[in-house]
């Protein structure tokens, strides 16, 4: 079975094709607030480049947000129309999870801007601390006070150093079924700001 991969909720535009679990096609590039111009023609050149139909294509994956406004909203509306469509399961994910790693406990921050950030905290399927949007000086206080955890994300805005996940890797690896939707057209966005 193939599988789409679609994330847009920061500055980079990736979009993969796993078949069986692995990927197998993969791009993946910054372009901070263009996603929506580059995402159908990248999905497009995807699926022609491997020569399949939209009849090969058996699930999507797509990150949910937080993040950016206009990309979170991207990336769940195509992989909605898609899953829709071809009447196939949708598997969203939080956009902060998936920046984890897998082997250790992780502290996953993206920036919110306004010396704020988007922040989920992980140990494995274990939700330590839910997406929520922490003022910067905290979250440095947090990470201070959790030294055993890894601090994954791009986090130079921080002036820390962290880790830096495959994000289309870890949208393949959580298609599961506490990530799968069970009605793809009430599927939303998180945006974490508007709660602030």
């Amino acid at each position: 079975m193939y599988s789409i991969l679609i994330d847009t909720s920061d500055k980079y535009l990736s979009v993969g094709l796993s078949k069986d679990g692995t990927i197998i096609d993969s791009i993946s590039y910054e372009c901070w607030q263009r996603q929506s111009e580059f995402l159908i023609s990248e999905l497009d050149n995807l699926i022609k480049r491997n020569n399949l139909t939209r009849n090969d294509i058996g699930a999507i994956a797509a990150s949910r947000g937080p993040g950016s406004y206009t990309g979170v909203r991207i990336a769940l509306t195509v992989a909605k129309v898609m899953a829709f469509a071809l009447n196939i399961p949708l598997y969203l994910t939080s956009s902060l999870e998936v920046l984890k790693d897998f082997n250790a406990p992780s502290i996953c921050v993206e920036n919110a801007r306004s010396k704020r950030s988007y922040v989920g905290v992980y140990d494995g399927e274990t939700v330590v601390m839910g997406d929520t949007i922490l003022d910067n000086k905290y979250l440095l206080d947090y990470i201070a006070n959790h030294p055993e955890y890894k601090v994954c994300g791009e986090v130079a805005y921080l002036g820390i150093e962290g880790y830096k996940a495959d994000v289309l890797e870890s949208l393949n690896n959580l298609m599961n079924e506490r990530n799968l939707e069970k009605d793809v057209l009430a599927s939303k966005p998180v945006y974490l700001k508007d709660n602030y």
